[in-house]
């Protein structure tokens, strides 16, 4: 495991912890099962528990800088057959549960990582369906 990096100031004034961040993931993974949208994208997880954990672990790079993650977010999302519609929903219920279960400066900083990440990954996806052209 990659040793830890030190957050950054907005990180400890997020008011964020591995415990809120899995509560915000179970609670988004549990609407976004029973969207009409995206239930069918996850209705392909097996073991959720595994998935929730990786996911933690993944929230908990990106925000706290724990180093847990270690992974290829891009490759996993190229064949599920996503596209703007579902990152817009994605991040509909994402801000919902942000909003709900953080402090004012965690759910910011949270959605600011996951606009981040979402449009890298969007941006990814069409490069690869060709629709957007590849960088040189």
């Amino acid at each position: 495991m990659a040793s830890p990096i030190s957050p950054e100031p907005e990180v400890h004034a997020s008011g964020l912890t591995e415990a809120m961040l899995e509560a915000v993931v179970r609670a988004f993974y549990g609407a976004a099962r029973e969207d009409a949208l995206l239930g069918p994208v996850f209705a392909r997880v097996t073991d959720w528990e595994h998935h929730i954990g990786r996911i933690c672990a993944f929230w908990s790079s990106v925000v706290l800088r724990t180093g847990r993650y270690s992974g290829q977010p891009m490759m996993v999302h190229l064949d599920l057959g996503l596209d703007a519609a579902h990152f817009a929903r994605w991040m509909e219920l994402f801000e919902r549960t942000t909003t709900e279960l953080c402090p004012p400066a965690g759910a910011a900083l949270l959605m600011d990582r996951a606009r981040r990440i979402g449009e890298s990954l969007l941006m990814g996806i069409e490069t690869h369906r060709g629709i957007l052209p590849a960088r040189p």
